[in-house]
C-alpha cells in the first residue's frame, strides 16, 4: 500500500509541471483566438459603416477653378437647373456682362440647364461643372435662322437659310469652354425624326459652332445628341480639341458628325472619344462653285490619340466638301473600331479644290468593313450651277504603321480617268482581313508604292520597294481596275 501510494503520488508529482508548463500556452492561445475575433469584428464593422457612408453620402463637387480674373454663376442671373425653366435669358445676362468687363468666366454648376441657343463672346471661359447639362431646346420655333454658309451657298440639307446652333459665336477671339466633364445635350432625337419625316423647311443646326474666330480651345466636357454636326468650327484659325467626348446614337441619328473642321488652320485634335451616327471626324473646305469661290482651304490639322466608332460612315474623312482645299493634315495614333470605315477621303467632278500632303501613322481598325477608301464620284451638289469641269486633285498621301483584325476589304481606291490618285504610299501594313479574295486591294487609277513588305497583298497598279527604297518591281499598269464588288464603300 505504502508503496503504490508512493508510486501515484510520484505520479501525479510527475503530471503536475507538465500542466504547468502548457498553462502559459494554453492562456497564450486564447488571447490569440480572442486578438483575431476582435480583429474580424472590426473590419466587418468598418465594412459595414463604409457601406452605409457610401449609401447615404456623397462626396462634395470638385471646387470649380478660377480660370479667369472675373468668375460669375449662372445663377446669379436667375438660372435654375430643374431640367424644365428655360434659362436663354439667364445665359444672355450673364455673356453681356462678361462682354461689358471685357472677358470673363461664367460657371454652370450642377443641374439641368434648359436653353435655347445663345451667342458666346470674346476673352471668355464656359465652365461645366460635373453633373451640369446644358439642355438645348427640342422646339425649332426657339433656334434662329441664319444665312447660308457662304461657302455651301446652301443650307445644306435645304435650300435658303439654316438653322443656328445651340452655342454659336462669330469673329471671336480667346474662346474656351472646358469643365470637369460637365455636357452640352443637344436632344436631337425630336430633329432626327422631322428630319426622317421630310417635317423640317431649314437645314438643322449644329451643337456648337464658332465661326471666323480664333485661339478656341474645347476641352474636359461631353458633347452627346446634336441635332446635325456636333462641333463645327468654321473659317477658324488656332483651334485646340483635347480630352472631349462626342456621343450620339450610331444609328437613326443622320449626319450627327462629331467633328467637322470647315476652311480651318492650326487645328488640334486629340486624346478624345467619337462615337456618333456619321463621320467621328470630317474635315471640309467648301462646296462646289461656293467653296472654289470663297477659297479658304482646311490646313494644318493634327489629330492623335483618337478612338473613333461610326458604323454609317468613316473614323476619319476628308470631304466630300473640299472645293478650297485640304493640306498638310497628320492623322496618328487612332483606333477605329465596330465601324463601317476606318479612313475616307470622298471628292467628285464639281468640286474643284485639292487634298494633298495627308499622313496617317499608327492606324489600328478592329471590326471595321473597309478600312482605307478614296472615292472620287461622291456625287451631291448644292444645284445645277457646279462647273462639272473642276476637278480635284488628290495626291501625296501617306500610310504608315497600320494595323488591325477583322477587316473584310482593307483598301478601296477607286480613281478615275477624271480624278486619278498621284503619289500613295504604303510601308508596314499588317491587317487580319475576313473577305478571302484574290485580289484584297480594290484599285483604280491611282500611281504610287509600297515599301517593304506589307499585308494584305497590294494590288498591281503600285510599285514595289524594299525596306531601304530601292525599287524591286514596277506597276506596269496605273490605271487596271480590279473586278470586285463596291461593297457600298
Amino acid at each position: 500500500m505504502a508503496d503504490a501510494f508512493r508510486f501515484q503520488y510520484r505520479s501525479s508529482n510527475n503530471i503536475r509541471p507538465d500542466f504547468k508548463r502548457s498553462l502559459p500556452w494554453l492562456l497564450s492561445s486564447r488571447w490569440i483566438l480572442l486578438t483575431l475575433i476582435w480583429a474580424v469584428g472590426f473590419i466587418l464593422i468598418v465594412a459595414w459603416q463604409r457601406t452605409a457612408f457610401d449609401r447615404f453620402w456623397t462626396p462634395p463637387p470638385r471646387p470649380i477653378p478660377r480660370l479667369r480674373s472675373l468668375v460669375f454663376n449662372l445663377t446669379d442671373f436667375g438660372a435654375v437647373g430643374d431640367g424644365v425653366t428655360l434659362n436663354t435669358k439667364a445665359f444672355e445676362r450673364a455673356i453681356a456682362e462678361i462682354r461689358k468687363r471685357g472677358g470673363g468666366q461664367l460657371n454652370v454648376e450642377a443641374g439641368r440647364w434648359l436653353t435655347a441657343p445663345f451667342n458666346l463672346t470674346s476673352h471668355m471661359t464656359l465652365f461645366l461643372a460635373e453633373n451640369a447639362v446644358v439642355l438645348g431646346i427640342n422646339d425649332e420655333n426657339h433656334w434662329p435662322l441664319m444665312p447660308p454658309l457662304p461657302s455651301y451657298g446652301y443650307g445644306r440639307e435645304c435650300p435658303g437659310p439654316r438653322y443656328g446652333s445651340l452655342i454659336h459665336g462669330q469673329n471671336l477671339k480667346d474662346v474656351v469652354i472646358t469643365g470637369h466633364n460637365g455636357t452640352i445635350n443637344g436632344q436631337g432625337q425630336t430633329w432626327w425624326i422631322k428630319y426622317r419625316k421630310k417635317l423640317l423647311n431649314h437645314t438643322r443646326g449644329p451643337l456648337v459652332q464658332l465661326m471666323w474666330s480664333r485661339d478656341i480651345q474645347i476641352s474636359d466636357i461631353t458633347l452627346r445628341d446634336s441635332p446635325f454636326w456636333t462641333l463645327h468650327p468654321y473659317d477658324c484659325q488656332n483651334i485646340t480639341i483635347r480630352n472631349v467626348t462626342i456621343l450620339a446614337p450610331l444609328s437613326d441619328a443622320p449626319n450627327t458628325d462629331g467633328i467637322d473642321p470647315d476652311s480651318c488652320e492650326n487645328m488640334v485634335i486629340e486624346n478624345s472619344y467619337i462615337s456618333v451616327g456619321d463621320d467621328g471626324i470630317a474635315i471640309k473646305s467648301g462646296w462646289d462653285q461656293y467653296g472654289i469661290a470663297y477659297a479658304r482651304p482646311s490646313t494644318n490639322i493634327l489629330i492623335r490619340n483618337v478612338i473613333v466608332r461610326s458604323m454609317i460612315s468613316a473614323g476619319v474623312s476628308i470631304g466630300s466638301e473640299m472645293s478650297g482645299g485640304v493640306s498638310n493634315v497628320s492623322v496618328e495614333n487612332l483606333l477605329v473600331w465596330n465601324s463601317k470605315r476606318g479612313i475616307r477621303i470622298k471628292t467628285s467632278p464639281g468640286r474643284g479644290g485639292y487634298v494633298r500632303k495627308i499622313s496617317y501613322q499608327n492606324l489600328t481598325l478592329e471590326n471595321v468593313r473597309v478600312g482605307i477608301v478614296m472615292k472620287t464620284d461622291y456625287n451631291e451638289h448644292p444645284d445645277k450651277g457646279y462647273n462639272p469641269n473642276a476637278l480635284p486633285v488628290i495626291e501625296d498621301i501617306s500610310f504608315k504603321g497600320i494595323r488591325g483584325q477583322g477587316v473584310r476589304i482593307p483598301v478601296r481606291i477607286y480613281g478615275s480617268q477624271e480624278i486619278p490618285v498621284w503619289n500613295v504610299t504604303f510601308q508596314d501594313m499588317l491587317v487580319g482581313i475576313t473577305y478571302k479574295k484574290k485580289r484584297i486591294f480594290q484599285c483604280s487609277f491611282v500611281q504610287g508604292r509600297v515599301i517593304g513588305k506589307i499585308f494584305p497583298k497590294p494590288c498591281e497598279n503600285l510599285d514595289l520597294y524594299d525596306d531601304e527604297g530601292r525599287l524591286i518591281k514596277q506597276s506596269t499598269s496605273q490605271n487596271s481596275s480590279t473586278d470586285t464588288i463596291d461593297y457600298d464603300s
